[in-house]
């Protein structure tokens, strides 16, 4: 069950924002509005499930988060236009997915070496964050552009100048990302990425192993 609480509570509301959005789209017969309200809710819960088969416990902050994002990016943006209505939405969930990339990226690189902080300099740490992020938001660049190109669509919208952009903020986040991953290690952990960070590790312990070793001294 996810604990209630302000975070949980954001997710609740969304899942049950969706349900009713799919049920209200079936019955007038707006089937597009339906699969892409079926579509977000399994891909909301996707990270829930997949965590409970790994044996990982997600932070409720980090679902709330993800949730937030997966509903804004598909249901906002595709049933809503969203993407086209508000300018900047494109680039806001650029900046947002490459902090989270460049999050997952550094926990399971200090997950393979199960949570010591000094098995590796923070600064190599920091920078394979930072390059994870930035290869999984070129490749989703180059997603939109096999996308355009094969099926006619128009995701990248204006061409180059979309793609540049979208590198740029991808980039922005996940230095962000980096940095946090950074301040964690030396002990100066600050803002929401960090919490995020500190929580994943404590309630992941078996994971992190030596980290905990650390805390006990």
């Amino acid at each position: 069950m996810l604990p209630l609480g302000k975070h949980g509570l954001i997710a609740r509301v969304i899942w049950v924002t969706l349900v009713i959005s799919a049920l209200f789209a079936l019955v007038v017969g707006r089937w597009p509005l339906a699969f892409v309200s079926l579509a977000t809710l399994c891909l909301s819960v996707a990270p829930l499930i997949l965590a409970s088969r790994l044996r990982i416990t997600l932070p409720v902050p980090f679902l709330a988060a993800t949730t937030i994002f997966i509903f804004a990016s598909i249901f906002m943006g595709e049933a809503f236009d969203f993407y086209e209505r508000v300018w900047w939405w494109d680039l806001a969930l650029h900046g947002a997915s490459a902090v989270g990339f460049g999050l997952f990226g550094f926990l399971f690189v200090f997950m393979l070496f199960e949570g010591d902080r000094f098995a590796a300099p923070a600064g190599a740490l920091a920078v394979i964050s930072f390059c994870f992020a930035i290869m999984v938001g070129s490749m989703w660049e180059i997603f939109e552009f096999t996308m355009d190109q094969v099926f006619g669509l128009h995701m990248q919208k204006s061409g180059l100048v979309d793609t540049m952009f979208d590198l740029i903020v991808n980039a922005f986040g996940a230095l962000i990302a980096a940095v946090s991953g950074y301040l964690y290690l030396v002990g100066r952990s600050y803002g929401f990425p960090g919490s995020l960070i500190e929580e994943f590790v404590r309630r992941n312990r078996r994971l992190y192993q030596k980290s905990k070793q650390r805390f006990r001294k």
